[in-house]
C-alpha cells in the first residue's frame, strides 16, 4: 500500500475515490431497503410525506419538544366498542374537542376579519371520522338565527362568529346517519335567549330522531343504558346545556346534573392539581356517573399543543383519577386534537379504555369475550386499527410536501388583546 502511494499516487487516488463512492451507493441502498414508505411507518417512524404513514397516521413534528423532523404521528382514534361493546355508556373513555367549530382558516362569512381564538384544525365532520366522540358549542342568538361564536360577555359580534349553527348540526346528522352504531355528545356553552331556539334548532337539522331523552337519564350516579340499548333504541344523540332552566323548558339535560367536571382553561392544565369547575359538583361526590375532564389552557398556540399531549396530559389524567375518587374520565376536552409527540391523546385514551374495559394496558390488547385481564401480547406503542372509514389529515398539521412553517393566527390574537387598552372592550 505505501508502494502505491509513492509510485503511482494518481492511481491511487482514483482507485480510492471509486472504493469510496462504490461504498456510499452502497451504504445508500441499505439505508432506502430499511426504511419505510409507502404507508408502510408506523408510530414515530421518520417520515417526508403523508403517503409515508400507515393508516390513521399523519406525517407531523413536534419543535416544542425539540422533534423538529417530521415523523408519523397518530390522527385517530380506536373507538372503544369496535373492541369491547355491550357496556354502559358510563364505562367508556371518548374523545371530546374544545370549541370544536372554532376551526383554523374557516372563512368569515361576515365579511370582516375574525378576531378571536381559534382551537381546532379540521371540519366537525373530520373530527367526528376520526373517531371524535363529543363536540364542544357555544351557540349564541346572532343575526336573527342561532349562531356558533367563540366570543365574549354572552354577545355574538361579526368578528367572533363562525356559522349558523343549524351548519355543524347538519354535520353531526350525516354522521349519525351514515353510522348507525355510533353515540355523539355535545355540550352546549349555551347564550341562546329565543324561546325554543335550541329545541326547534336540532329539529329543524333532523337530528330530533336520535334524541336521548332526559327522563332516561340516570340522575343519581347510577349507570347509563348500555351502548347496545342506546343504538337500538336510537338513543345516540345527548344534548347537555348550561342552561338550568332548558330542561324542563325545552328538555335538554343540564349539564351539571349529570356530568362532574374540572376546572377548565389554565387551571385545568396545572400540575398536580384537578379542582372542580364551580358549577359542578365534587369530582369524588359519586352523584354522577359521567366525568368530563378539561385539558386546554386559557390561551390556545398551536405550536404548543404537541407538548401539552405528551407526557403531562398522561400526568393529569392520573391526578383527576385520584380527585374524582379513582373515577377515570369518560371525555377528555382538547384542543388541536391531532398535534402530539407520537401517540397524544389517543394514545391516553386507549390505555384508559383498556384498563376499564379489558384489564390490560391498552385497549389494543383487549380481546372480545375473554376474561377480564386476557391481554394480546402487543408492543407500545402501537398503530390503531383504523377503518375505510376514517377521515382525512389535511389541516395544517400535515406536511405533505415539506416541513414547513406555519401560520398561527392565535398568536396574533393573543398579542392584539394583550394590549393593556383592548382589555376595556372586554
Amino acid at each position: 500500500m505505501l508502494a502505491c502511494f509513492t509510485d503511482n499516487f494518481s492511481l491511487c487516488r482514483a482507485t480510492a475515490a471509486i472504493g469510496y463512492l462504490f461504498l456510499l451507493l452502497f451504504s445508500f441502498f441499505i439505508t432506502i431497503s430499511a426504511a419505510c414508505f409507502n404507508g408502510n411507518c408506523q408510530v414515530l417512524d421518520s417520515c417526508s410525506q403523508a403517503t409515508d404513514c400507515g393508516p390513521g397516521l399523519y406525517c407531523g413534528n413536534c419543535p416544542a419538544l425539540g422533534k423538529s423532523q417530521p415523523f408519523c404521528t397518530r390522527g385517530q382514534a380506536i373507538i372503544p366498542t369496535s373492541i369491547i361493546g355491550g357496556l354502559p355508556f358510563n364505562k367508556y373513555s371518548w374523545l371530546m374537542t374544545h370549541n370544536s367549530f372554532s376551526i383554523v382558516d374557516a372563512p368569515s362569512l361576515q365579511g370582516v376579519q375574525r378576531l378571536t381564538f381559534y382551537n381546532q384544525e379540521d371540519t366537525v365532520t373530520n373530527q367526528l371520522m376520526n373517531g371524535v366522540r363529543g363536540l364542544m358549542l357555544d351557540m349564541y342568538d346572532f343575526n336573527g338565527d342561532i349562531w356558533l361564536c367563540h366570543s365574549f360577555r354572552g354577545q355574538c359580534f361579526n368578528f367572533t362568529a363562525f356559522q349558523p349553527a343549524i351548519n355543524t348540526l347538519r354535520e353531526v346528522e350525516a354522521f349519525l346517519s351514515q353510522n348507525p352504531s355510533e353515540i355523539v355528545t355535545i355540550i352546549i356553552e349555551d347564550y341562546v335567549h329565543t324561546p325554543k331556539g335550541l329545541s326547534n334548532l336540532f329539529t329543524s337539522a333532523g337530528l330530533d330522531k336520535y334524541w336521548f331523552p332526559v327522563s332516561k337519564m340516570p340522575r343519581k350516579g347510577e349507570d347509563w343504558p348500555t351502548v347496545n340499548e342506546m343504538v337500538q333504541a336510537n338513543h345516540r344523540l345527548l344534548v347537555f346545556t348550561s342552561v338550568a332552566s332548558k330542561e324542563a323548558e325545552e328538555g335538554i339535560a343540564y349539564q351539571w346534573k349529570y356530568i362532574l367536571e374540572n376546572e377548565a382553561g389554565d387551571p385545568g392544565v396545572k400540575p398536580g392539581s384537578c379542582p372542580n369547575r364551580k358549577e359542578s359538583r365534587p369530582l369524588n361526590s359519586k352523584s354522577a356517573s359521567l366525568f368530563l375532564m378539561n385539558y386546554f389552557p386559557t390561551y390556545p398556540v398551536e405550536t404548543e399543543a404537541c407538548k401539552e399531549h405528551s407526557a403531562p396530559l398522561a400526568d393529569m389524567i392520573g391526578t383527576c383519577f385520584k380527585a374524582a375518587g379513582s373515577m377515570l374520565p369518560n371525555f377528555i376536552a382538547v384542543n388541536f386534537y391531532m398535534r402530539s409527540d407520537g401517540g397524544g391523546v389517543f394514545y391516553d385514551l386507549d390505555s384508559m379504555n383498556g384498563q376499564r374495559l379489558c384489564g390490560c394496558k391498552t385497549i389494543a390488547a383487549c380481546q372480545a369475550g375473554a376474561p377480564f385481564g386476557s391481554c394480546k401480547n402487543i408492543s407500545m406503542p402501537s398503530s390503531s386499527p383504523m377503518t375505510n372509514t376514517a377521515g382525512s389529515f389535511s389541516g395544517s398539521v400535515q406536511f405533505s410536501k415539506s416541513a414547513s412553517a406555519v401560520y398561527y393566527p392565535n398568536r396574533v390574537v393573543v398579542g392584539f388583546f394583550s394590549i393593556p387598552w383592548m382589555l376595556l372592550l372586554l
